[in-house]
């Protein structure tokens, strides 16, 4: 059985499903861990983030890379808001 490890740790609870739906896609062996604990109602996913992903060592460049590409597409710039039709 592989070991699995720590690969990164996730932002929020968006990027963590995204991230799971991909990897399953892909069908790359991982495993979600929240940061949340009802005792605290979530206090240490605001000093932590939401949680990490853990895969075994081979898959750690893959998934690096997948969610290097999710965040970079999230965090480009929206323009579907901010245009406007000019006089016409």
């Amino acid at each position: 059985m592989d070991e699995y490890e720590k690969v990164d740790v996730l932002d929020n609870d968006f990027e963590a499903q995204l991230l799971d739906s991909v990897l399953n896609e892909r069908e790359i062996p991982h495993l979600m861990r929240s940061f949340h604990d009802t005792a605290f109602d979530g206090l240490f996913q605001t000093q932590k983030g939401w949680g990490h992903v853990s895969a075994p060592g081979e898959y750690h460049e893959e998934i690096k890379e997948i969610l290097g590409d999710l965040r970079s597409a999230s965090s480009g710039p929206d323009n579907s808001e901010d245009q406007t039709e000019g006089p016409g």
